[in-house]
């Protein structure tokens, strides 16, 4: 097990949930469910304990879940058995995720974007585009530079986005909100949320 791996299995192992844990999709992603665009097949990338993949199978798509933590996996795992819903999920680095057999027709970033740093970006981005179809679409959500302090991820500005998408992508930004546990006394965080069409 990396460093890594380790460092965000002891994330959800500790008494109180991490942050960005909230047992349920965030709204933005939420306001998403009905509308058509979880269908065929969906990868949730850093899924967590799978709430967005979860809700993306009660959609009707098929879907996997990756995430660096195994301990989270376990999690995302029972969630599924619970709820009668079924999901592939597995342990996972997403930097480095093989091109899968077929295709995604959607990815899924619920605040993984905004965790690597200037030279794991690009990898990132090149690994999103392996991960899916030309025509396909990620919905990729990240902390903005609008959330004050210093506190948590990295801020992403709407230029650092565009910039690391400029290439072989339709960019479409927004501002959101992410509700997060209450951390440092904050339940809500600006962000950015993003529509990215894989155009060649």
């Amino acid at each position: 097990m990396t460093a890594d791996a380790e460092r965000w299995n002891e994330s959800y192992r500790r008494e109180e949930p991490p942050p960005w844990d909230i047992g349920r999709p965030q709204p933005r992603f939420a306001a998403l469910a009905g509308t058509g665009v979880f269908r065929g097949r969906v990868l949730d990338c850093g899924c967590g304990t799978g709430e967005h993949a979860l809700m993306a199978a009660a959609e009707g798509a098929t879907v996997v879940g990756v995430d660096l933590s195994s301990y989270a996996i376990e999690q995302a795992r029972r969630k599924a058995d619970a709820r009668g819903l079924t999901v592939r999920f597995e342990a996972g680095d997403a930097l480095e995720l093989p091109a899968p057999d077929e295709p995604f027709d959607v990815v899924i970033d619920s605040g993984v974007f905004h965790s690597f740093d200037d030279n794991d970006r690009p990898r990132y981005v090149a690994s999103l585009r392996r991960q899916l179809r030309v025509g396909g679409t990620c919905y990729l959500m990240v902390f903005s530079e609008r959330e004050p302090g210093d506190w948590g991820p990295r801020r992403v500005t709407e230029e650092e986005l565009r910039a690391a998408f400029a290439e072989g992508w339709d960019v479409s930004l927004e501002r959101a909100i992410f509700d997060i546990n209450p951390f440092e006394g904050v339940t809500k965080v600006q962000a950015w949320f993003a529509t990215l069409r894989r155009n060649e």
